[in-house]
This record gives structure tokens, sequence and C-alpha cells, in this order.
């Protein structure tokens, strides 16, 4: 959003901040202070097209296509750095992750970006694992989507793996059963939108 963006009153869905503060994590979304906290407290705030704060400011200006279309929830680290600093004690990690089911539900994808389509070979592997495997996932996201970084970045893999800081193979978790039942319940509550399919409908829509 830039100072000069002029939002006609027809497409604001003044109803978006109703949506997000009747959930859960949105308990407190009304109380927020415009402190910008949260984004000074970012580690990954360079990054970031908009900060929370703005994304809040806009939430509350009924932008929810621009909003959802952001890439500021989809770059979030789920570090809690900024809802442990809020002082209005909003649960903004949390919110972040709720913007993305929306998004996922409705089919809007950040335009230009493939974040939705990592967001769900991360998630792919987390579900298969129950952990990360930094190497596989970079493997066949690299490998198809960005060959020529892929190879620039080799000697950089290779220094990592010798020094122990990407194993080569992946490790199962213990009781990965229970853990795999986890994610079916999950995607149940979900209506079928859990932990692979939360990003589905918009890679389809990317696609």
């Amino acid at each position: 959003m830039t100072p000069q963006q002029i939002i006609f009153e027809g497409k604001q869905d003044k109803s978006f901040l109703d949506i997000l503060a009747a959930l859960p994590e949105g308990k407190h979304l009304r109380s927020c202070l415009q402190c910008g906290t949260c984004g000074g407290t970012c580690p990954v705030s360079p990054m970031l097209p908009h900060s929370p704060r703005r994304i809040f400011a806009m939430v509350r200006a009924g932008m929810k296509r621009e909003v959802l279309e952001s890439l500021t929830p989809w770059v979030c680290a789920s570090c809690y750095e900024c809802t442990v600093k809020c002082p209005a004690q909003i649960a903004i990690t949390e919110i972040m992750y709720a913007l993305k089911r929306i998004a996922g539900r409705e089919g809007i994808t950040p335009p230009d970006s493939d974040a939705v389509r990592f967001a769900r070979l991360f998630t792919k592997v987390v579900s298969t694992y129950g952990r990360a495997h930094e190497l596989q996932v970079l493997m066949k996201y690299m490998m198809f989507h960005h060959p020529v970084r892929l190879a620039r970045q080799t000697g950089v893999g290779m220094r990592m793996m010798f020094k122990g800081r990407m194993p080569l193979f992946p490790h199962r978790i213990e009781g990965i059963d229970k853990f795999r039942a986890m994610v079916e319940k999950a995607q149940a509550l979900e209506g079928g939108e859990g932990v692979e399919g939360m990003v589905r409908p918009t890679e389809e829509v990317a696609q």
C-alpha cells in the first residue's frame, strides 16, 4: 500500500477484521496500537513487503485481497519475537498462520512468488519425517525451480554438510506413526486443508 493509493469504499471488505478478530488468535487484534514494535523486533523485517503493523492497518481498512496477496505471512520466520514483545498482547505469529490458511482456502496466491509451492513442499517433508530435512527440501525445490542458483550454492552446501550443519540423510522422529495420526486429525479438523492441504488450492491457482 503506497501513500498515494486510494481505497474506494465499495472495494473494502469491512467483515475481514471481524473474521480475524473472532478467531482465538485474533482476541486482541483490535487493540493494535500501531506502535511498530513488531516490525522493529522482526529478524526478517527487511524482506517483508508489509510489516505486521501495516498488515493490521490494511485489515482495518478492509483491504482483504491485498493482505492475502502479501508475502509477509509466508516470509514470517515464526520466531514469535513480535508476539512476545507486543505491548497489546496480540498473537501476531498465529495471525500470520491464520492469514495463510484463509489465503489457501480462497485460492489467493502472492503474485510472482512460489512461496506457496515451497511451503507445501516443506510441510510435506515434515509430515513424512516428523522434522525438517533441509537438504531434501532444498534439492526438491531448487532443482526443479532454481537449478542455476542451486549450482551456485553447491559449495556452501558442501561446507555445511562437512560441519554437520546439514545432514545427508533424514532422520524420522520416534513415534512417527502417532505424529502422522495427529497430522491426519488436523487435516480432518480443517476440512481436508491441514498441513499439506492448506496451500493446495493456491498452488493450483499459481499453476
